[in-house]
């Protein structure tokens, strides 16, 4: 007679077939038997969404945890949408300038337009919902590559955004408007349905970006058609930026330039100079703390026992099997390898070297040595640790979603050429730490990275290296993530201008 585990696993043979056939997480009714269904629910490998809609789960996550829900949220959206209204509908100007632009946030409330919908409302897990909108679709719909949704393009959803946009999403809005390269691109969507408050709005808009050609474009043109144009700006500031190709580029500077002032405003007072033997002697008297709370933050499982046998090199995985097959050990002799670095990378800037430019040129030597022991214990190969990432990575119960891979090697260089260039050693650290794991270059640890890089730019500044305890990391990780949500860096920069006055 078969065992229910053996039921369970024939089961999960089902679901995983399932899941090569669809290259998808998420799972219909239809897909899959109802024993098989609800012997996967029950057992956690299933949640449910909608009626006869469910996604793969971990049936070891704690309740509560958002995890599977926000890995799946886009490609739900996609899949669902596309079963009900075929392919006659699109997501909001809004929400298509925000993808395009690189913001890939779970919304609480997402709105899809088509003109065969009811004004109706479906609700998501987690206080998510989807709203029908009766409403003409874009023109020209556009499908994006990472999960196929369908959306406008940059130039109609520049006409067709809200006026909130710029307001409350300026970022978002400035990044959209530097991807234009001449008025010819915006004016037909303004010129067939004759919208000149939007052509008014526009050229408002242009003008405060410093594209001055293009707000002339648009409004010569449209008066030339016999059209009053009353320029309006909607941006509530101004701000000059540098546009780069990539739009993922223009985001990352324009993001550090709308957050500086307020991290500016909590700067904390540097303490009295040290000599660099001083100052790397510190460094060093603190690491046992600093290496226990930084992987504990990430879920290790380390003592200060093991933390001390990797320093003093009891730790022998070439001799011991518990100590080669330990993660947390190989995590403690990576973070101890690595650790060594940075403090090479805190010696050239006593040297007076520029903060940026030590850390672009060094940060993959800190990365390869952080792994290196798992790569000596045959957990990944060397390749996994040389560049960047090439897949998409997530961060746990995060509604944020990192770049994709192409798009961080458009956004490290610009975080680097802003680090090599900023003035103030405070911004450094706290710009530079958020943004670098805004980012996630790398499939892990970019949480250890970023507080590495943030205690070389502190280290610039004359500021003791800092310790984030792992009794702060709800608070810590809830304020990255309103900074990387919501756009509002006051939390994390608060608590580590609080972490330094102590």
């Amino acid at each position: 007679m078969t065992g229910p585990s053996e039921k369970l696993a024939q089961s999960l043979a089902v679901l995983r077939e399932i899941q090569k056939a669809k290259d998808s997480p998420v799972v219909k009714s239809s897909d899959i038997s109802r024993t098989h269904l609800e012997r996967l629910v029950n057992s956690g490998f299933l949640m449910k969404v909608v009626g006869g809609w469910y996604i793969q789960s971990d049936p070891t996550a704690a309740t509560g945890d958002t995890t599977a829900w926000y890995v799946s949220y886009w490609r739900f959206i996609a899949e669902y949408v596309r079963e009900r209204l075929e392919d006659d509908w699109c997501l909001s100007a809004d929400v298509s300038l925000d993808v395009q632009t690189g913001n890939w946030t779970v919304l609480p409330q997402l709105m899809i337009r088509s003109p065969k919908c009811n004004n109706s409302s479906v609700s998501l897990p987690f206080g998510c919902s989807i709203f029908f909108l009766k409403a003409e679709c874009a023109v020209r719909i556009v499908k994006e590559s990472r999960y196929g949704l369908n959306i406008y393009s940059i130039p109609e959803a520049l006409v067709m955004a809200s006026p909130a946009l710029f307001q409350r999403n300026s970022i978002t809005a400035r990044t959209a408007l530097a991807t234009i390269r001449d008025a010819e691109e915006v004016l037909p969507y303004l010129l067939d349905k004759g919208r000149s408050s939007r052509a008014g709005r526009l050229v408002g808009a242009f003008g405060n970006v410093q594209m001055a050609s293009v707000a002339e474009g648009i409004k010569s043109t449209m008066n030339r058609f016999g059209y009053v144009i009353r320029e309006e700006d909607p941006f509530s500031d101004k701000y000059e930026f540098t546009r780069d190709i990539s739009p993922y580029a223009t985001r990352i500077r324009l993001m550090w330039g709308s957050l500086r002032s307020a991290v500016l405003s909590v700067k904390p007072t540097a303490p009295a100079a040290m000599t660099s033997e001083d100052y790397l002697k510190d460094v060093e008297d603190r690491y046992r703390q600093d290496a226990y709370h930084s992987l504990s933050i990430e879920g290790y499982k380390v003592s200060e026992e093991l933390i001390e046998k990797v320093r003093s090199g009891n730790w022998k995985p070439s001799e011991n099997a518990s100590d080669r097959d330990e993660k947390a050990a190989l995590a403690a002799r990576g973070y101890w390898q690595a650790f060594q670095e940075v403090k090479n990378s805190i010696r050239s800037v006593f040297r007076g070297g520029n903060a940026g430019v030590i850390v672009e040129k060094e940060h993959r030597i800190w990365y390869q040595e952080m792994f290196a022991p798992s790569v000596m214990a045959g957990i990944i190969k060397a390749s996994d640790i040389v560049g960047y990432r090439n897949n998409q990575v997530y961060i746990r119960n995060s509604m944020h979603t990192p770049l994709n891979a192409d798009a961080v090697r458009d956004a490290m260089p610009v975080l680097f050429d802003l680090l090599k260039t900023e003035e103030d050693a405070w911004v450094r650290a706290v710009l530079g730490h958020f943004i670098f794991t805004f980012i996630h270059p790398y499939m892990d640890g970019n949480g250890r990275m970023g507080r590495f890089l943030m205690n070389v730019m502190l280290a610039s500044g004359g500021y003791r290296w800092t310790i984030i305890r792992k009794e702060t990391r709800d608070k810590y990780m809830s304020a990255l993530e309103r900074a990387s949500v919501e756009g509002d860096i006051g939390d994390f920069a608060s608590l580590l201008a609080s972490l330094l006055d102590k």
